[in-house]
C-alpha cells in the first residue's frame, strides 16, 4: 500500500472513532462506516437510530457541526486527509435525490426559453450538485451573492 492509501486509511479509522466516541456522548453506540470518495473526502455514515432528528438538526445544521468537529480533530492531529462529509440515516443522500429532481426541471426550463434563471440561496454542497448536472446539460451556472445569500444564476451556454 501505498503512502496515500495508508495515510488516507488512517485518518479514516481516526474518523470513524472520533465519531463514534462523539457519538456515544449522546448515549449513541452506533457502528459507523466510512469509506473515502475519489476526491478525498472521508464518507462517514451514521446509521439510523431513535437520535436522527437530533443529530440531522435544523435544515441539517447538527450534521454539519458535526462534520466540523470531526474534520477540525483531524486538522489538529496533523492528519493529511480531513475533508469530512458526514450523512445520518441517507439524509443527504435523499436530499440530493429530490434536488435533482427539482433541478432538472429548471434546466429544461431554461434550455426551453433561454432566459437566465436566478435559483433561491443555497449551501454549497447543493450549489455544487448544481453546477455539476448544469454541466451535465451543457448550460452555464454561476455562483453569485455573498454568504447566506450565494445562490446560482442558470443560463444557456453561449
Amino acid at each position: 500500500m501505498d503512502d496515500n492509501k495508508a495515510a488516507m486509511q488512517d485518518a479514516m479509522q481516526y474518523a470513524k472513532k472520533f465519531t463514534e466516541d462523539l457519538l456515544s456522548f449522546f448515549g449513541l453506540n452506533a457502528d459507523v462506516t466510512v469509506s473515502s470518495s475519489d476526491d478525498e473526502v472521508i464518507e462517514v455514515d451514521v446509521p439510523s437510530t431513535n437520535l436522527n432528528g437530533f443529530l440531522i438538526g435544523q435544515r441539517g445544521e447538527n450534521m454539519r457541526s458535526l462534520q466540523f468537529l470531526v474534520s477540525t480533530a483531524l486538522k489538529n492531529n496533523g492528519y493529511e486527509f480531513n475533508r469530512v462529509n458526514i450523512d445520518v440515516a441517507d439524509y443527504k443522500r435523499q436530499r440530493a435525490d429530490r434536488l435533482k429532481v427539482k433541478a432538472e426541471d429548471w434546466m429544461k426550463q431554461v434550455q426551453a426559453n433561454g432566459e437566465p434563471m436566478e435559483l433561491r440561496s443555497m449551501n454549497a454542497a447543493d450549489r455544487r450538485i448544481i453546477h455539476k448536472l448544469a454541466a451535465e446539460y451543457e448550460l452555464v451556472s454561476e455562483s453569485v451573492g455573498e454568504g447566506r445569500e450565494r445562490h446560482i444564476v442558470l443560463k444557456k451556454g453561449e
